[in-house]
């Protein structure tokens, strides 16, 4: 992603999930990083000026959510728990 990102990057162990107030997708994966603990800041991408820049840059021009940033800048679109979880233990 590219550094307009730094101020949306995470603590270590969390994860910043970017959404809109219509995604089906993000409404799904919200209860199941809940049940699983797994702690998120969101950011709806329709509520900040650079929002669609943001996920473009994570994913090739498409304006995709959910996208979720880790601590390290990676990124995931429209992940599984599974992937969420796989991604926070590889990252430490």
């Amino acid at each position: 992603m590219s550094t307009d990102t730094a101020e949306f990057l995470p603590e270590a162990g969390e994860v910043t999930m970017f959404t809109t107030s219509w995604c089906g997708y993000c409404k799904r994966l919200r209860p199941q990083l809940d049940q699983a603990g797994v702690a998120y800041g969101e950011v709806n991408i329709e509520d900040i000026p650079n929002g669609a820049q943001v996920v473009e840059a994570a994913n090739g021009g498409n304006q995709t959510v959910p996208t979720l940033l880790f601590s390290d800048g990676s990124t995931l679109t429209n992940p599984s728990l599974a992937q969420v979880k796989d991604q926070l233990a590889a990252i430490g």
